[in-house]
């Protein structure tokens, strides 16, 4: 594959843009500075600098963003920064999309990529995969309200009772909620429905893909084969 349309698939301009690059010796492969645009490379496992940056050839985009508050999950915010802000401009020139999103004011895991096909297969609802969040509440829990999550909430303007996959106490305001379902301000309306608040909100937990440890809020990082795996959904019946 030219050097020219590598550059090009993986976000880095206009064909044009990209040749421009190479010719004015920006682009490194290997550690050296290639400066002919139609040189030819095996793109798979690939890694090259631009403009001093390190990246790796990719067909396709998976990556994971550890989101703060105050960040909205939209290209068109409307009342705080956009978390595509957080990202580099390659990976917005591909137009990668976060799967799902996270209220303004939750943080913690969210899943980005530009493969339709696998955000299609995340979003469907053929398609459950568990969710964990700890949920920060106002006030102390209790054994009926977790039982209550777990055998399901009546929420307005839902057809039948809504219930928790699991709700594990941590402390006395604390428990991770793992949830099957994305609905609009969900854990929210359901420690609503069971006379209690929330008052902090993070996402910890996706598949069985943990967020870092060492991931600080508003950094972002590709995900390797196991993680991709950790989060592939699994059809229900």
């Amino acid at each position: 594959m030219q050097l020219e349309r590598i550059l090009h698939a993986q976000g880095f301009g206009s064909r044009k843009i990209c040749r421009s690059m190479i010719r004015h010796g920006e682009v490194t492969v290997n550690g050296e500075i290639c400066d002919f645009p139609f040189t030819e490379f095996e793109p798979e496992n690939l890694r090259f600098t631009v403009r001093g940056e390190t990246w790796e050839f990719r067909e396709k985009a998976y990556l994971m963003l550890n989101k703060p508050a105050h960040y909205e999950c939209s290209h068109k915010p409307q009342h705080h920064p956009s978390i595509f802000s957080l990202l580099p401009a390659p990976l917005l020139e591909r137009g990668v999309q976060s799967i799902g999103r996270l209220d303004e004011d939750t943080t913690g895991l969210l899943l980005l990529s530009d493969d339709g096909q696998f955000i299609h297969r995340m979003s469907s609802p053929k398609w459950k995969v568990p969710k964990v969040y700890e949920v920060t509440t106002k006030h102390p829990l209790d054994e009926t309200q977790i039982a209550t999550l777990l055998s399901g909430v009546q929420l307005l303007d839902e057809p039948a009772p809504v219930a928790a996959l699991a709700a594990e106490v941590v402390s006395d305001h604390m428990l991770h909620l793992t949830l099957a379902e994305g609905k609009y301000h969900q854990v929210k309306r359901m420690l609503a429905a069971v006379s209690n608040r929330v008052e902090a909100l993070q996402r910890i937990r996706i598949g069985r893909l943990n967020l870092p440890a060492d991931l600080a809020e508003g950094e972002w990082r590709w995900l390797d084969a196991e993680m991709l795996e950790a989060v592939s959904p699994v059809r229900q019946t």
